[in-house]
Protein backbone atom coordinates (compact mmCIF):
# COMPACT_ATOMS: atom_id res chain seq x y z
CA UNK A 1 0.00 0.00 0.00
CA UNK A 2 1.24 3.51 -0.73
CA UNK A 3 2.26 5.31 2.47
CA UNK A 4 0.45 8.89 2.06
CA UNK A 5 2.75 11.50 2.89
CA UNK A 6 -0.10 14.30 2.70
CA UNK A 7 -1.33 13.10 5.74
CA UNK A 8 2.15 12.98 7.82
CA UNK A 9 2.51 17.04 6.18
CA UNK A 10 0.27 18.88 4.18
CA UNK A 11 3.02 21.55 3.72
CA UNK A 12 5.40 19.16 2.02
CA UNK A 13 6.08 20.36 -1.42
CA UNK A 14 9.05 17.71 -2.81
CA UNK A 15 9.59 13.77 -2.11
CA UNK A 16 11.26 11.39 -3.44
CA UNK A 17 9.57 7.89 -4.21
CA UNK A 18 10.20 4.56 -5.87
CA UNK A 19 8.17 3.22 -8.85
CA UNK A 20 6.42 0.42 -7.76
CA UNK A 21 4.67 0.06 -11.23
CA UNK A 22 4.32 1.77 -14.53
CA UNK A 23 0.88 0.85 -16.99
CA UNK A 24 -1.09 2.07 -19.69
CA UNK A 25 -5.00 1.76 -19.62
CA UNK A 26 -6.70 0.21 -21.98
CA UNK A 27 -7.36 4.16 -23.37
CA UNK A 28 -3.41 4.54 -23.32
CA UNK A 29 -3.17 6.59 -20.76
CA UNK A 30 0.09 6.29 -18.48
CA UNK A 31 0.29 5.94 -14.96
CA UNK A 32 2.09 4.81 -11.82
CA UNK A 33 1.74 3.44 -8.54
CA UNK A 34 4.50 4.37 -6.13
CA UNK A 35 5.88 3.45 -2.19
CA UNK A 36 4.85 6.75 -1.00
CA UNK A 37 3.18 9.65 -2.41
CA UNK A 38 2.52 13.63 -1.70
CA UNK A 39 -0.34 13.88 -4.53
CA UNK A 40 -3.99 14.09 -2.69
CA UNK A 41 -6.00 11.63 -4.60
CA UNK A 42 -9.58 13.06 -5.23
CA UNK A 43 -11.76 12.30 -2.60
CA UNK A 44 -13.82 13.30 0.18
CA UNK A 45 -14.97 16.95 -2.26
CA UNK A 46 -11.24 17.69 -2.74
CA UNK A 47 -9.72 17.56 -6.04
CA UNK A 48 -6.60 16.09 -7.07
CA UNK A 49 -3.50 17.34 -6.53
CA UNK A 50 -0.62 18.12 -10.01
CA UNK A 51 2.15 18.47 -10.44
CA UNK A 52 5.48 16.64 -11.94
CA UNK A 53 7.25 13.48 -10.97
CA UNK A 54 10.99 13.02 -12.79
CA UNK A 55 9.42 16.55 -14.55
CA UNK A 56 6.66 14.85 -16.51
CA UNK A 57 3.28 15.95 -16.07
CA UNK A 58 0.67 14.38 -13.26
CA UNK A 59 -2.54 14.99 -14.63
CA UNK A 60 -5.13 12.95 -12.80
CA UNK A 61 -4.38 11.52 -9.26
CA UNK A 62 -7.25 8.84 -8.41
CA UNK A 63 -7.72 6.17 -5.66
CA UNK A 64 -9.51 2.81 -5.82
CA UNK A 65 -9.41 -0.09 -3.24
CA UNK A 66 -6.43 1.57 -1.36
CA UNK A 67 -4.43 2.17 -4.77
CA UNK A 68 -3.65 5.26 -5.81
CA UNK A 69 -2.76 5.80 -9.54
CA UNK A 70 -0.57 8.89 -10.63
CA UNK A 71 -2.08 9.79 -14.26
CA UNK A 72 0.66 10.87 -16.14
CA UNK A 73 1.02 13.39 -19.37
CA UNK A 74 3.47 10.63 -21.12
CA UNK A 75 5.33 7.72 -19.38
CA UNK A 76 8.33 8.18 -17.31
CA UNK A 77 11.07 7.07 -19.14
CA UNK A 78 12.57 5.06 -16.29
CA UNK A 79 12.00 1.29 -15.26
CA UNK A 80 10.09 -0.30 -12.10
CA UNK A 81 11.65 0.52 -8.74
CA UNK A 82 13.53 3.46 -9.80
CA UNK A 83 13.56 6.82 -7.76
CA UNK A 84 11.76 9.55 -9.08
CA UNK A 85 11.50 13.03 -7.30
CA UNK A 86 8.29 14.67 -7.08
CA UNK A 87 6.99 18.12 -6.70
CA UNK A 88 3.19 19.18 -5.66
CA UNK A 89 2.02 22.36 -7.33
CA UNK A 90 1.71 24.34 -4.10
CA UNK A 91 -0.75 26.71 -5.15
CA UNK A 92 -3.08 24.42 -6.35
CA UNK A 93 -2.79 22.17 -3.11
CA UNK A 94 -2.78 25.07 -0.45
CA UNK A 95 -5.94 26.76 -2.27
CA UNK A 96 -7.35 23.31 -1.91
CA UNK A 97 -6.89 23.54 1.91
CA UNK A 98 -7.83 27.34 2.59
CA UNK A 99 -11.19 26.09 0.14
CA UNK A 100 -11.87 22.69 2.20
CA UNK A 101 -11.17 24.26 5.53
CA UNK A 102 -13.08 27.60 5.18
CA UNK A 103 -16.04 24.68 4.28
CA UNK A 104 -15.56 22.87 7.50
CA UNK A 105 -16.28 26.52 9.16
CA UNK A 106 -18.84 27.20 6.88
CA UNK A 107 -21.23 23.78 7.51
CA UNK A 108 -20.00 24.18 11.81
CA UNK A 109 -21.54 27.63 11.07
CA UNK A 110 -25.07 26.76 9.69
CA UNK A 111 -25.32 23.74 12.23
CA UNK A 112 -24.58 25.84 15.05
CA UNK A 113 -26.49 29.13 14.33
CA UNK A 114 -29.63 27.04 12.70
CA UNK A 115 -29.61 23.62 12.98
CA UNK A 116 -29.09 23.38 8.70
CA UNK A 117 -26.73 20.24 8.18
CA UNK A 118 -24.42 19.81 5.06
CA UNK A 119 -25.31 17.22 2.77
CA UNK A 120 -22.98 17.27 0.48
CA UNK A 121 -19.78 19.62 -0.79
CA UNK A 122 -18.28 20.20 -3.64
CA UNK A 123 -15.07 22.00 -4.78
CA UNK A 124 -15.10 23.10 -7.81
CA UNK A 125 -11.96 25.12 -9.92
CA UNK A 126 -13.71 28.91 -8.98
CA UNK A 127 -16.33 28.23 -6.50
CA UNK A 128 -17.32 25.67 -4.06
CA UNK A 129 -21.11 24.79 -3.25
CA UNK A 130 -22.38 23.07 -0.26
CA UNK A 131 -26.30 21.75 -0.08
CA UNK A 132 -27.75 22.48 3.46
CA UNK A 133 -30.87 20.82 4.46
CA UNK A 134 -33.35 23.66 5.01
CA UNK A 135 -35.66 24.72 2.27
CA UNK A 136 -35.23 28.36 2.86
CA UNK A 137 -32.07 30.60 3.81
CA UNK A 138 -32.38 34.48 4.37
CA UNK A 139 -29.82 37.22 3.76
CA UNK A 140 -30.06 37.58 7.54
CA UNK A 141 -28.91 34.10 7.94
CA UNK A 142 -26.36 34.44 5.58
CA UNK A 143 -24.64 37.27 7.18
CA UNK A 144 -24.87 36.33 10.37
CA UNK A 145 -22.86 33.02 9.35
CA UNK A 146 -20.56 34.97 7.24
CA UNK A 147 -19.49 36.70 10.27
CA UNK A 148 -19.36 34.00 12.76
CA UNK A 149 -16.70 31.91 10.42
CA UNK A 150 -14.49 35.23 9.58
CA UNK A 151 -14.60 35.82 13.55
CA UNK A 152 -12.96 32.02 14.12
CA UNK A 153 -10.62 32.41 11.29
CA UNK A 154 -9.49 35.87 13.12
CA UNK A 155 -8.79 33.63 16.03
CA UNK A 156 -6.42 31.33 14.69
CA UNK A 157 -7.88 28.86 16.42
CA UNK A 158 -5.71 25.00 15.93
CA UNK A 159 -6.41 22.98 13.18
CA UNK A 160 -5.83 19.42 14.44
CA UNK A 161 -6.04 16.14 12.01
CA UNK A 162 -6.31 12.92 14.47
CA UNK A 163 -6.40 9.12 13.97
CA UNK A 164 -8.56 7.24 16.05
CA UNK A 165 -11.03 3.88 16.37
CA UNK A 166 -14.64 4.28 16.40
CA UNK A 167 -15.03 4.31 19.88
CA UNK A 168 -12.86 7.48 20.04
CA UNK A 169 -14.25 8.72 17.44
CA UNK A 170 -17.99 8.87 18.97
CA UNK A 171 -16.33 10.58 22.11
CA UNK A 172 -16.42 13.58 19.94
CA UNK A 173 -19.40 15.69 19.33
CA UNK A 174 -19.06 14.82 15.17
CA UNK A 175 -21.37 16.60 12.88
CA UNK A 176 -21.67 13.31 11.05
CA UNK A 177 -21.16 9.36 12.00
CA UNK A 178 -18.24 8.38 10.33
CA UNK A 179 -18.82 6.12 7.30
CA UNK A 180 -15.87 3.52 7.71
CA UNK A 181 -15.64 1.60 11.60
CA UNK A 182 -11.65 1.96 11.80
CA UNK A 183 -8.96 4.30 10.94
CA UNK A 184 -11.04 7.24 11.07
CA UNK A 185 -9.03 10.01 10.59
CA UNK A 186 -10.82 13.29 12.15
CA UNK A 187 -10.22 16.77 11.89
CA UNK A 188 -10.41 18.61 15.21
CA UNK A 189 -11.25 22.55 15.45
CA UNK A 190 -11.41 22.59 19.22
CA UNK A 191 -14.91 24.31 20.72
CA UNK A 192 -15.78 24.37 17.07
CA UNK A 193 -15.95 21.58 14.93
CA UNK A 194 -15.32 17.93 14.95
CA UNK A 195 -15.53 15.84 11.89
CA UNK A 196 -14.44 12.92 10.35
CA UNK A 197 -12.10 14.15 6.71
CA UNK A 198 -9.32 12.57 4.45
CA UNK A 199 -8.77 16.34 3.21
CA UNK A 200 -5.97 18.51 3.28
CA UNK A 201 -6.12 21.46 5.88
CA UNK A 202 -4.04 24.21 7.10
CA UNK A 203 -2.76 24.02 10.74
CA UNK A 204 -4.95 27.08 11.82
CA UNK A 205 -8.26 28.64 10.94
CA UNK A 206 -6.31 32.13 10.48
CA UNK A 207 -4.42 30.34 7.05
CA UNK A 208 -7.94 30.26 5.51
CA UNK A 209 -8.26 34.34 5.37
CA UNK A 210 -11.36 34.85 4.63
CA UNK A 211 -14.38 33.40 3.55
CA UNK A 212 -17.47 35.01 1.40
CA UNK A 213 -20.72 33.70 0.54
CA UNK A 214 -21.49 34.65 -3.15
CA UNK A 215 -25.13 33.89 -3.86
CA UNK A 216 -27.52 30.63 -2.84
CA UNK A 217 -30.85 28.96 -4.50
CA UNK A 218 -33.14 26.51 -3.95
CA UNK A 219 -32.27 23.01 -5.31
CA UNK A 220 -35.36 20.76 -4.85
CA UNK A 221 -36.12 20.59 -1.05
CA UNK A 222 -32.84 22.08 -0.29
CA UNK A 223 -30.37 25.52 -0.35
CA UNK A 224 -27.12 25.43 -2.12
CA UNK A 225 -24.89 27.76 -1.26
CA UNK A 226 -21.98 28.65 -3.41
CA UNK A 227 -19.13 30.72 -1.97
CA UNK A 228 -15.07 30.84 -1.83
CA UNK A 229 -12.26 30.90 0.72
CA UNK A 230 -8.70 32.09 1.18
CA UNK A 231 -6.94 33.64 -1.76
CA UNK A 232 -10.01 33.44 -3.86
CA UNK A 233 -11.46 35.91 -1.59
CA UNK A 234 -8.82 38.37 -1.95
CA UNK A 235 -8.49 37.63 -6.03
CA UNK A 236 -12.50 38.45 -6.45
CA UNK A 237 -11.64 41.97 -4.30
CA UNK A 238 -8.97 42.31 -6.50
CA UNK A 239 -11.19 41.63 -9.89
CA UNK A 240 -14.02 43.74 -8.42
CA UNK A 241 -12.15 46.90 -7.02
CA UNK A 242 -11.06 47.20 -10.94
CA UNK A 243 -14.25 47.43 -12.23
CA UNK A 244 -15.35 49.35 -9.64
CA UNK A 245 -12.61 51.96 -10.32
CA UNK A 246 -12.99 51.71 -14.01
CA UNK A 247 -16.97 52.65 -13.56
CA UNK A 248 -16.22 55.23 -11.16
CA UNK A 249 -13.79 56.70 -13.94
CA UNK A 250 -16.53 56.07 -17.00
CA UNK A 251 -19.08 57.93 -14.80
CA UNK A 252 -17.08 60.89 -13.25
CA UNK A 253 -18.81 59.50 -10.05
CA UNK A 254 -17.58 58.78 -6.80
CA UNK A 255 -18.07 55.18 -5.22
CA UNK A 256 -20.91 55.70 -3.07
CA UNK A 257 -22.72 57.59 -6.19
CA UNK A 258 -22.41 54.97 -8.26
CA UNK A 259 -25.55 53.45 -8.36
CA UNK A 260 -27.59 56.51 -8.75
CA UNK A 261 -24.60 57.45 -11.74
CA UNK A 262 -26.02 53.82 -13.57
CA UNK A 263 -29.55 54.28 -12.95
CA UNK A 264 -29.46 57.93 -14.34
CA UNK A 265 -27.68 56.25 -17.77
CA UNK A 266 -29.72 53.69 -17.39
CA UNK A 267 -32.75 56.03 -17.91
CA UNK A 268 -31.35 58.65 -20.33
CA UNK A 269 -30.60 54.90 -23.05
CA UNK A 270 -34.07 54.12 -22.65
CA UNK A 271 -35.22 57.73 -23.46
CA UNK A 272 -32.65 57.68 -26.64
CA UNK A 273 -33.89 54.67 -27.90
CA UNK A 274 -37.23 55.58 -27.45
CA UNK A 275 -36.48 58.96 -29.77
CA UNK A 276 -34.52 56.62 -32.26
CA UNK A 277 -37.76 54.60 -32.53
CA UNK A 278 -39.91 57.89 -33.21
CA UNK A 279 -37.67 58.79 -35.89
CA UNK A 280 -37.06 55.24 -37.41
CA UNK A 281 -40.81 55.43 -37.58
CA UNK A 282 -41.17 58.51 -39.57
CA UNK A 283 -38.08 57.13 -41.76
CA UNK A 284 -39.91 54.19 -42.77
CA UNK A 285 -43.23 55.92 -43.42
CA UNK A 286 -41.55 58.10 -45.60
CA UNK A 287 -39.87 55.01 -47.27
CA UNK A 288 -43.40 52.85 -47.40
CA UNK A 289 -44.57 55.90 -49.34
CA UNK A 290 -42.23 56.23 -51.85
CA UNK A 291 -42.67 52.49 -52.18
CA UNK A 292 -46.21 52.71 -53.08
CA UNK A 293 -45.62 54.47 -56.25
CA UNK A 294 -45.95 50.38 -57.34
CA UNK A 295 -48.89 48.00 -55.95
CA UNK A 296 -46.28 44.97 -56.78
CA UNK A 297 -43.51 45.69 -54.49
CA UNK A 298 -40.24 43.27 -54.57
CA UNK A 299 -36.76 45.03 -52.57
CA UNK A 300 -33.98 43.27 -51.52
CA UNK A 301 -31.62 44.67 -48.48
CA UNK A 302 -28.64 43.47 -46.93
CA UNK A 303 -28.12 43.63 -42.99
CA UNK A 304 -31.24 45.23 -41.94
CA UNK A 305 -33.34 44.17 -39.27
CA UNK A 306 -36.40 42.10 -39.89
CA UNK A 307 -38.20 43.40 -37.66
CA UNK A 308 -38.06 46.44 -38.97
CA UNK A 309 -39.03 45.18 -42.45
CA UNK A 310 -42.30 43.82 -40.61
CA UNK A 311 -42.92 47.01 -39.74
CA UNK A 312 -42.04 48.44 -42.88
CA UNK A 313 -44.60 45.84 -45.06
CA UNK A 314 -47.40 46.51 -42.87
CA UNK A 315 -47.41 49.92 -42.84
CA UNK A 316 -47.63 49.76 -47.17
CA UNK A 317 -50.45 47.12 -47.11
CA UNK A 318 -52.31 49.36 -44.38
CA UNK A 319 -51.90 52.60 -46.69
CA UNK A 320 -52.82 50.66 -49.51
CA UNK A 321 -55.17 47.64 -49.56
CA UNK A 322 -54.42 45.89 -53.31
CA UNK A 323 -50.86 45.97 -52.46
CA UNK A 324 -48.59 43.40 -52.15
CA UNK A 325 -44.79 43.42 -50.27
CA UNK A 326 -42.11 40.93 -50.68
CA UNK A 327 -38.77 42.01 -48.62
CA UNK A 328 -35.71 39.77 -48.81
CA UNK A 329 -32.78 41.08 -46.96
CA UNK A 330 -28.95 38.77 -46.22
CA UNK A 331 -28.13 38.78 -42.18
CA UNK A 332 -24.83 36.67 -40.80
CA UNK A 333 -25.25 34.58 -43.91
CA UNK A 334 -28.49 33.93 -43.67
CA UNK A 335 -32.09 34.47 -45.75
CA UNK A 336 -34.99 35.91 -44.21
CA UNK A 337 -38.29 37.42 -45.45
CA UNK A 338 -41.62 39.38 -45.11
CA UNK A 339 -44.26 39.10 -46.88
CA UNK A 340 -47.57 40.58 -46.99
CA UNK A 341 -50.98 41.87 -49.08
CA UNK A 342 -53.58 44.35 -47.98
CA UNK A 343 -57.45 42.73 -47.86
CA UNK A 344 -58.16 43.71 -51.25
CA UNK A 345 -55.70 41.17 -53.10
CA UNK A 346 -56.46 38.19 -54.00
CA UNK A 347 -53.15 36.20 -54.49
CA UNK A 348 -52.56 33.46 -52.11
CA UNK A 349 -49.04 34.78 -51.17
CA UNK A 350 -48.01 32.65 -48.75
CA UNK A 351 -48.59 29.44 -50.47
CA UNK A 352 -46.38 30.88 -52.72
CA UNK A 353 -43.70 31.82 -50.21
CA UNK A 354 -43.92 28.46 -48.24
CA UNK A 355 -43.59 26.33 -51.68
CA UNK A 356 -40.45 28.38 -52.10
CA UNK A 357 -38.48 27.57 -48.85
CA UNK A 358 -36.90 24.24 -50.12
CA UNK A 359 -35.04 26.38 -52.22
CA UNK A 360 -33.00 27.84 -49.01
CA UNK A 361 -33.65 25.01 -46.90
CA UNK A 362 -36.18 27.39 -44.90
CA UNK A 363 -38.78 27.54 -42.17
CA UNK A 364 -41.83 30.29 -42.39
CA UNK A 365 -45.41 30.87 -41.37
CA UNK A 366 -47.53 33.19 -40.72
CA UNK A 367 -51.19 34.81 -41.63
CA UNK A 368 -52.46 35.05 -44.99
CA UNK A 369 -51.35 39.22 -44.78
CA UNK A 370 -48.29 38.23 -43.15
CA UNK A 371 -45.65 35.77 -44.15
CA UNK A 372 -42.21 35.67 -42.47
CA UNK A 373 -39.01 32.70 -42.12
CA UNK A 374 -35.89 32.49 -43.10
CA UNK A 375 -33.34 29.94 -44.49
CA UNK A 376 -29.81 29.48 -45.76
CA UNK A 377 -27.59 30.98 -48.33
CA UNK A 378 -28.12 27.83 -50.55
CA UNK A 379 -28.43 31.04 -53.15
CA UNK A 380 -28.13 34.48 -52.97
CA UNK A 381 -30.96 36.49 -51.35
CA UNK A 382 -31.72 38.09 -54.55
CA UNK A 383 -32.05 35.07 -56.82
CA UNK A 384 -34.63 33.86 -54.11
CA UNK A 385 -36.66 37.53 -54.32
CA UNK A 386 -36.36 37.13 -58.36
CA UNK A 387 -37.95 33.76 -58.06
CA UNK A 388 -40.68 34.74 -55.09
CA UNK A 389 -41.68 37.89 -57.56
CA UNK A 390 -41.60 35.51 -60.80
CA UNK A 391 -44.04 33.00 -58.83
CA UNK A 392 -45.84 35.86 -56.95
CA UNK A 393 -46.83 37.60 -60.46
CA UNK A 394 -47.63 34.45 -61.98
CA UNK A 395 -50.08 33.93 -59.47
CA UNK A 396 -51.17 37.31 -59.62
CA UNK A 397 -51.65 36.68 -63.46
Amino acid sequence: MTKKLYYEDPYIKTFSAIILKQEQTNEGNWFVILNQTAFYPTGGGQPYDTGTLAGVHVVDVQQEEGIIRHFLKSRIDVDDHTEVEGVINWSRRFDHMQQHAGQHLLSAAFADLFDYETVSFHLGKETLTIDLETKQLTQVEVTQAEEWVNEKILKNISIEPKWVNLEEALSYSLRKQPVVKEDIRLVIIPNVDYNACGGTHPSSTGQIRAVKILSWEQQKNRIRVHFICGDRVISLFERKHTVLQELVSLTSSSESNLPNAVRKLIQKDKELEKQVELWNDKLLTYEAKKMLENKMIFKFFKNRPVKELQKLAQMIVTECKDACVVLVVENDNRIQFVASKGDGLQVEVKKVVLDALPLINGKGGGTDKLIQGGGETKMTGKAFLEYLEKEVRKAYN
